[in-house]
């Protein structure tokens, strides 16, 4: 992929980038392209949407930026700064600046530890209060700051609903002031009116604290609603990145068109509608082939699509794709 694809690229410096990141798993039948050649850039205070089907990387290139996961190679800048080579220590420091929201809320949580004790622990942990009486005035603030009743500081996980779970998770994350949070499919296990209150939640903290947001999801009507651009990833790679008006309006690589012809239509009128399902079989991951890794699957494949490796074109508008009927 090309250095400079990111269609928010500024004289400004991103809060976060990556260069040429990649992550890749040893297994059996060789290497495991998790992640490939990702290069992206989030200025602050943006939320960049990250979609596409499960298995295509999103939630790896999520906690390879976050260093949960060591990177292959390539490079994360935070505030202009390379934090790959960073030793624990380091590491330590920079986390209170990126956190991360789970997808699952219960999972992600001690169930022995109560609401109050489950905030506070990463502030103790980190040493960011003074004294435990600074540590539980905090905890009071941040339960009323994402709408959990000071009724619920005894309970324990098992006792709450989804949302309210989440609403743990979110304080969790807040605690030590991030300025990034990766929210990794935060709403996906919850029902839909309490998706709609996560949501707004997320939004409105953003506002008032100028987080930045890298948004992993597979529905698209959420990254929409949530996230002032998305990028499409497809197996690993990047295939599509775009505003997210543009995106929905212009979608011009086949799986972001399929993806988006997908999404369910509220309108009775359209029950007859014939949704286009993607045919072919699924490229391996495993020591993949130069070349579209859609192709297999794609009706307007030609041999020119796995001729070599595809850079992100130009489309104008903010907007890139890899896709061989739009190169200049």
């Amino acid at each position: 992929m090309s250095e400079n694809i990111n269609p928010t690229v500024s004289e400004a410096t991103p809060l976060i980038e990556t260069r040429h990141l990649k992550k890749y798993f040893k297994v059996r039948k060789g290497l495991l392209h998790a992640v490939d050649d990702i290069n992206i850039k989030i200025m602050p205070g943006k939320t960049i949407g990250v979609v596409g089907e499960s298995g295509c990387g999103k939630s790896t290139l999520g906690r390879t930026i976050l260093r949960l996961i060591e990177p292959t190679e390539g490079e994360v800048l935070y505030d202009g700064e390379n934090i790959v080579p960073y030793g624990k220590h380091e590491m330590n420091k920079m986390r209170r600046n990126m956190q991360l929201i789970f997808q699952d809320p219960y999972s992600s949580l001690n169930p022995r530890m109560s609401v109050s004790e489950l905030i506070a622990e990463y502030m103790i942990v980190n040493k960011t209060c003074k004294t435990r009486a600074e540590v539980w005035d905090r905890v009071d603030e941040l339960m009323e700051t994402v709408g959990l009743a000071e009724r619920f500081a005894g309970a324990f996980p098992h006792e709450l609903d989804g949302g309210r779970r989440q609403r743990i998770g979110i304080a969790r994350a807040l605690s030590l002031d991030p300025k990034f949070i990766v929210c990794d499919e935060p709403v996906s296990a919850l029902d839909v009116s309490i998706q709609a209150q996560i949501l707004n939640l997320l939004m409105d903290l953003q506002d008032q604290r100028g987080l930045t947001y890298m948004f992993i999801t597979h529905d698209l009507s959420v990254v929409k609603h949530i996230s002032d651009e998305i990028m499409v990833m497809y197996l690993g790679q990047c295939v599509e990145i775009a505003p997210s008006k543009e995106l929905f309006k212009n979608p011009v690589h086949p799986y972001t068109q399929a993806l988006l012809a997908a999404i369910p239509i509220p309108d009775v009128s359209m029950r007859h509608k014939e949704i286009e399902v993607i045919k072919g079989e699924l490229t391996s991951p495993i020591n993949p082939k130069p070349g579209c890794r859609f192709a297999s699957r794609c009706k307007y494949a030609t041999p020119k699509c796995t001729e070599g490796d595809l850079t992100l074109n130009d489309l104008g508008n903010g907007h890139f794709s890899t896709c061989v009927m739009h190169q200049q």
